[in-house]
Order: C-alpha cells, then structure tokens, then sequence
C-alpha cells in the first residue's frame, strides 16, 4: 500500500506536478511543505524501485495495490462514474529491456479481458491516448453503455478499436482537378460552415472550416497557426497537440486572428493573410478541390478555391475526429460509433519514470540500465457503475451474476 499523500519534490522530478494539470488536489503541511493527494503512483513506485531494486535478477517484477484515489475533476458525475475520489486496482512493473515489458503488458492485457469478461460485462479494448500517464503503447477497456462519457470507434470488419482521441481517419485518396474559379461571394451574416453551405445551396462537405490557435515555433516563440478541417468535421484536439509546436497551443485571441488574417472571426481562411503563417490541413481538406473558404474580410467567402493554384499547399496530417461510416485504419470495414465507460486501461510506459527520476539496475554484464516499465490500472469502484448502467430494468439493477 503506497503513500496517498505524496511529497512535492517527487512530482517535481518528472515535471508531473504542473503537467498533471487541475486534476492533482495539492495540500500543504504544518511546516508549509508542498504535497499531493495521490491520483496515480508513477512517482512513489519508481522512488520505492530505485532504493530497493538494484540486479537484473529482480526483474521483471510487478507491484500492486488496491487504493483509494483522488483526481480533482472538473465534472464530477453521477453516483461513482467519475466521483473525485474512488478505489483503484494499480499495479506498476519493471523490466531490464523492452522484450520483458512486452510480454507482461500482453499478460496484463489478457488478465484483465478475462477479469471484466468474469464479471459478467460488455466491453471493448480500444487503442487510447496515454494523457498525462505517458508511454508508447496503451488501451482502454471500456463497458458499453448509452450513458458513457467516452466515444469509442470500431471497425463492422475487424477487431479495430479506438478512442475517439485516437481513431486514426485515412486520406480520401486523390485530389480532383479544379473546375472552378475562384471568386469572392458575398455572405453578410453567414459565419458558420452550415449558413455559407444553405445560402449558397452546395453540400456542407464542400466548405472548410478555419481554427486559429497560438503554438510555438522552433524557437519556442509564439506562432499562429491556422488549422483546417471539412465542414462538417470537427478537430481534434489531442491529435493537433500531438504536433510539432503544438503540445500546449491555444485559442487565438481576436486581436491576434486581426493582426495575421485581417478579419474577424466567422470569415477566416488560409488564402493572402496579411502576414506569414502556419497552415496545417487535415488529410480530407488536403485532397479538396473548388471548396468555399473564408475571405478574411467581413461578409465575404471564398468559392472556388484550390490546392497549389490559389494557395500553396499547406501541411498534412490527420487533426479530425473519426466518424461513423469512415473507412477502418486496417482496410477492413467501415467505422461505427458506441459509448462507453473506461474501466481499465494499460499503459507500457518505457523508461519515462525511471529515466527522469534515475532509477537504475545492473545488467546481466554489469552495466547500469534503466529499467523499461509498465502501469495499469481497473476503476474498482466505477466497475460498480458500469454495471448498473448496463444492467437494469424498470425494477432497477439487475446485476450479474458474478458480481451479485
């Protein structure tokens, strides 16, 4: 059982106590020490590893414990679906090389199919994105149910499955040749995708969509960035975070969008802004042809606007949220939608802890390495939840058997 109240200076070690955000609840002692009420123990287990860990032949090893935890939540939901503080199932394991980590994350990965599938619950492993946790490899188990706060996509043809933070969108394929001018045409009110598309009566896939945002350049200095998406898609946003410059990007303010593109918003676009930025399109605008952008001008859009003729070509990459009937990433089968409720998750984490915090053993010859590691998690007490959410009937709960 490891400290629930954990020391500043731990945190600090791997840049963990900002990065974690909101969520760390953080308390002070008589002596006005700096301390966190624990929502993870990344930090104290790697601590525990460094002082008691020192041969290969320790390894691999694997702690666990049942704890109660606490994450400062924005949106605390009902009942013990996202409650503050809850019971959680962690366990954190250490390896001499990566080979080792592999096998153990594919154990953890297995048990834990075979726990949730014991209890009687309808779930899904899906790809996730690590968050704050971090590592290379991670997924979520997720209970379906209508009422889940997550967005999960999987394949009608294949065992794909991911998180909505995660599900990959393919490109479209080949750009069409232009058969338009481009032209100015007016829309003195219209600022959204869904007003140009009605008053000029095209599909709503054919008009783009302008997010401004502030990131970073190579320098490290501010820089706009205009990010582009269809009509009718909507970014990502931890994909577009996932860029170069872009970790902690912002919304631009006006003042910023009226200094780079000489407009307010409603009536943005990537053509002739007044000064030099940063275009990144998603791979379903980089393969349009004759779309309707904003003309950075009040009460004016762009038609007939194409790739290479009336803008240079801007930078690629998949900053979208997947949607129903897209293709599968793996070619097989068209993407769907269901809701779900995380209850596990697995992380293999590397050497990211035990690196920042020098946690180190002795190899087999004698030379000291880092040790890879693993985390994994089950939400003991939103088990309960989820349960209850997949299973009821006018009566009320009806529980599985297992669990019952």
């Amino acid at each position: 059982s490891m400290p629930t109240v954990q020391p500043r200076e731990l945190w600090e070690e791997t840049g963990r106590w900002e990065k974690f955000g909101g969520q760390l609840l953080k308390l002070k002692d008589r002596k006005d020490a700096d301390y966190c009420y624990a929502p993870t123990a990344e930090e104290v287990v790697t601590d525990f590893a460094r002082q008691e860990l020192s041969s290969y032949k320790q390894l691999p090893v694997n702690f666990y414990q049942i704890q109660t935890k606490f994450r400062d939540e924005i949106r605390p939901r009902f009942g013990v679906m996202r409650a503050r503080e809850f019971l959680m199932k962690d366990a954190y394991s250490f390896h001499v090389d990566d080979e080792s980590l592999d096998r153990e994350y594919d154990n953890m990965y297995a048990t834990y199919g075979r726990i949730f599938s014991r209890l009687g619950l309808k779930f899904r492993a899906v790809q996730a994105d690590a968050g704050a946790i971090g590592g290379s490899r991670t997924h979520e188990f997720q209970v379906l149910a209508d009422s889940g706060e997550d967005t999960i996509l999987y394949s009608d043809g294949s065992d794909y499955a991911a998180n909505i933070e995660l599900a990959e969108t393919v490109s479209p394929g080949a750009r069409a040749a232009a058969t338009e001018a481009m032209r100015k045409v007016d829309t003195p009110t219209q600022k959204t995708c869904e007003d140009v598309a009605a008053l000029l009566g095209i599909p709503l896939q054919r008009t783009v969509k302008s997010i401004a945002v502030i990131g970073k350049d190579a320098d490290g200095n501010d820089a706009f960035v205009l990010a582009l998406v269809r009509g009718d898609h909507v970014v990502n946003e931890v994909k577009l975070g996932k860029l170069a410059g872009m970790a902690d990007y912002r919304l631009a303010t006006e003042a910023e969008i009226v200094e780079h593109l000489g407009s307010e918003p409603g009536f943005l676009g990537p053509v002739n802004p007044r000064k030099s930025i940063r275009v990144i399109a998603d791979r379903s605008v980089a393969a349009m042809h004759d779309f309707v952008v904003g003309a950075n001008a009040a009460g004016l859009h762009l038609a007939g606007v194409n790739w290479g003729r009336d803008l240079p070509e801007a930078e690629v990459a998949d900053i979208r949220n997947a949607v129903a009937g897209d293709p599968s990433p793996d070619g097989k089968g068209a993407l769907q939608i269901a809701r779900g409720i995380e209850v596990g998750h697995v992380f293999a984490l590397g050497r990211k802890y035990s690196e920042a915090m020098d946690c180190t053993v002795l190899d087999a010859g004698g030379r000291k390495v880092h040790p890879a590691m693993g985390c994994y998690g089950i939400g003991v007490s939103r088990i309960v939840a989820a349960a209850i959410e997949q299973n009821f009937d006018a009566s009320g709960i009806v529980w599985p058997e297992p669990m019952a």
